[in-house]
């Protein structure tokens, strides 16, 4: 496998383009919305690399190397050498065509010598949560990694990118099939819960309307105190952590949106009935940290050096690392080694499981790494 990483600039790419000499059969695409030449910037790579796969979403934060960038687009190049691949995209006319769409895509990947999956869909029109339990319920053997779309926190208008295809309401899928190639993930946080679990008495999939009786929006901004005036924007800062039983490891989520009339709150992935929440707030330093446990253990996952690292990290944590966000990166950056390529974006959703013999799930406010080799 060889890697290239590149980050373009509205300005810059039609000089860089022209002179990329690796013959790439992989591009990853993370777009910032604000990028005003992507439909141009595509067609030009899809000349250039006629015989390539083109994928990607847009972002809240372009990640390239150790910077995190805006108005940006974070260009890979790869070209594997052992491994075959295939894309495969599935439309989502409504939100409740989740959990059928991750059962399509996963069917049309399937294939018996099936590696890895990587996903990244429409940030704000799938059910995240539902999409994975669509892709696990064919594929509950295969390791599954990826993210949602973002749209640089305006929480207005994500798409996807499937080869000269750029469209929200979608989702794009790779399959990587051979025994060569090597693959590390894991997802973790670094956020801190207070207060005491509160059954959720009242939800539907991802929308909480009730918690121990209590309507859910109101009790919420008791919490928040002052904060609760920037809802939803503020409920980046304080997720929740939920867990069904006892003995699950607890995932978090992130609030996407609130209802005054019904006194409800959005998230990005479901919350059943009868699950317990706790709330959660930051700690920068233990978010750095969490990154950096990441990284250890997707490189110990992998077992081989790591020639790509694949980062997704939501925005909640962009919003509150704030000008420290490069930290985790770089974080990220000593634990894979100096030649490692990193790329990725700041999503409304990440998904790995958490680490080698978990489940895949969709997770919010984490740090969800990926690495790729060939071996």
């Amino acid at each position: 496998m060889k890697v290239e990483q590149l980050s373009l600039t509205d300005a810059s790419w039609h000089d860089v383009v022209p002179n990329i000499e690796l013959e790439a059969s992989l591009l990853l695409l993370f777009i910032s919305p604000t990028f005003k030449g992507k439909e141009e910037l595509i067609k030009s790579l899809r000349k250039k690399f006629s015989n390539a796969t083109i994928m990607g979403c847009s972002t809240a934060g372009e990640i390239s190397d150790v910077k995190v960038n805006d108005n940006t687009v974070s260009l890979t190049l790869v070209q594997l050498e052992k491994t075959t691949h295939n894309l495969e995209m599935v439309k989502v006319n409504s939100m409740d065509e989740s959990f059928s769409a991750g059962i399509t895509l996963a069917k049309k990947l399937q294939a018996k010598d099936l590696q890895h999956v990587m996903v990244f869909s429409d940030g704000l029109n799938v059910n995240g949560a539902d999409l994975v339990s669509g892709l696990k319920s064919v594929l509950p053997n295969t390791s599954i990694t990826g993210g949602l779309a973002g749209d640089s926190g305006n929480f207005s208008e994500t798409f996807i990118v499937a080869n000269d295809i750029i469209t929200d309401k979608s989702i794009v899928g790779i399959g990587f099939y051979g025994s060569e190639l090597r693959v590390g993930f894991s997802s973790k946080g670094g956020w801190d819960s207070f207060g005491i679990d509160r059954l959720v008495t009242k939800s539907n999939k991802n929308v909480l309307y009730e918690l121990d009786g209590l309507p859910a929006l109101e009790l919420y901004k008791s919490f928040l105190g002052d904060n609760a005036k920037n809802l939803p924007s503020s409920g980046l800062l304080f997720p929740l952590s939920m867990r069904i039983n006892d003995c699950d490891t607890p995932v978090v989520r992130t609030i996407l949106g609130v209802n005054e009339k019904d006194q409800s709150l959005t998230f990005a992935g479901n919350i059943p009935e009868g699950s317990y929440v706790r709330l959660m707030k930051a700690n920068i330093d233990r978010l750095i940290d969490g990154a950096e446990d990441s990284a250890k253990d997707a490189c110990k996952a992998s077992n081989i050096d790591t020639q790509l690292a694949i980062l997704i990290s939501c925005v909640g944590r962009r919003f509150v690392l704030k000008q420290l966000v490069e930290e985790e990166v770089e974080a990220v950056k000593e634990i894979v080694g100096v030649n490692t390529k990193i790329t990725g974006f700041y999503s409304y959703g990440e998904i790995a499981p958490f680490g080698k013999y978990s489940p895949c799930e969709l997770h919010n406010q984490t740090m969800t790494i990926t690495t790729l080799s060939e071996c």
